[in-house]
């Protein structure tokens, strides 16, 4: 059963509210008490099963302590208003695109999503990540580590013990393509074997040969619940956008099955990058044995 006026935006402000007041060490009755509000209010607030108005979000985290980015952070989220769609910008600092996607994925119960260009994120090992952000225009310094702890802090939602049940769907154009040198493509082919044995993960390569119809248009992840609507998202070099709605969900289901019907199945995929494993293992031994020895430098 879907919750009456529940969406993506709706409950991500819930999530990091509650959060905020946990940190705080109030219950949600002790909360209530101090700001005079009815229990349910907090309830419905938090589970993102009503409207909520600014200065609802604005007197909630004061009373809990928030910090003043998070009330900045917050208020803005509670003022965006719903249309089957939300455009959010990529941040310079702290990647907010990324505190929208973590909430929607580790709650969702089945997440689908394709990449034609890049491994995607939630398999990046560190060194694929560092040289993403790199070729993205990414300068060292606090912003950039910020960026790579973000990343890789999604990978958290393995470890957890019910995983949403994941297929990945990679474009073999993805996986040819060369993010850094050959040890970087090495380790991260290497991590992708490794991760067709998790549970509740599935990895399944887009061969180049597949005719595909609609799937060129870019990467997206169609996250689907029990108990709330379907979300997608898709990011572009400047924003991300997720999407709600019968006039979005159905075609992204579509290119789903899609998928489905042409990527190679499990054990072909994984015997693929096995192989590219190898390729890029040859590689770098080819080049550590061009490499001068430092008795020939003497």
């Amino acid at each position: 059963m879907v919750i009456e006026e529940s969406t993506a935006r709706a409950r991500e402000l819930g999530g990091e509210l509650k959060r905020v007041r946990e940190r705080a060490k109030l219950s949600g009755h002790a909360l209530a008490r101090l700001l005079g509000w009815p229990a349910p209010k907090i309830s419905r607030l938090e589970n993102g099963k009503r409207g909520v108005s600014e200065v609802d979000v604005a007197i909630y985290l004061a009373r809990c302590g928030a910090t003043p980015d998070e009330l900045e952070r917050f208020i803005a989220l509670a003022h965006v208003t719903d249309h089957g769609y939300r455009l959010q910008e990529h941040s310079a600092g702290m990647p907010d695109e990324l505190r929208s996607l973590i909430v929607l994925e580790t709650t969702a119960d089945v997440t689908a999503g394709y990449e034609p260009f890049f491994i995607p994120g939630l398999l990046q090992t560190e060194s694929y990540v560092r040289e993403m952000l790199k070729l993205g225009g990414r300068k060292p310094g606090r912003g950039f580590e910020m960026r790579v702890e973000a990343r890789l802090a999604r990978q958290a939602l393995f470890n957890r013990r019910w995983p949403p049940k994941m297929t990945f769907f990679i474009h073999e154009y993805a996986l040819r393509s060369m993010v850094g040198d050959s040890l970087v493509m090495y380790e991260q082919a290497l991590h992708l074997v490794l991760a067709t044995s998790w549970s509740r993960c599935e990895i399944r390569v887009v061969p180049e040969s597949a005719q595909l119809m609609g799937v060129f248009g870019g990467g997206f992840y169609l996250m689907e619940y029990t108990d709330h609507p379907a979300v997608v998202s898709a990011e572009t070099h400047t924003a991300s956008v997720f999407l709600e709605g019968e006039q979005h969900i159905p075609f992204y289901r579509d290119l789903h099955n899609e998928l489905g019907a042409v990527a190679l199945n499990g054990g072909q995929s994984r015997n693929l990058l096995a192989d590219l494993a190898s390729e890029h293992e040859r590689v770098e031994s080819a080049r550590d044995d061009r490499a001068p020895r430092r008795s020939d430098l003497t």
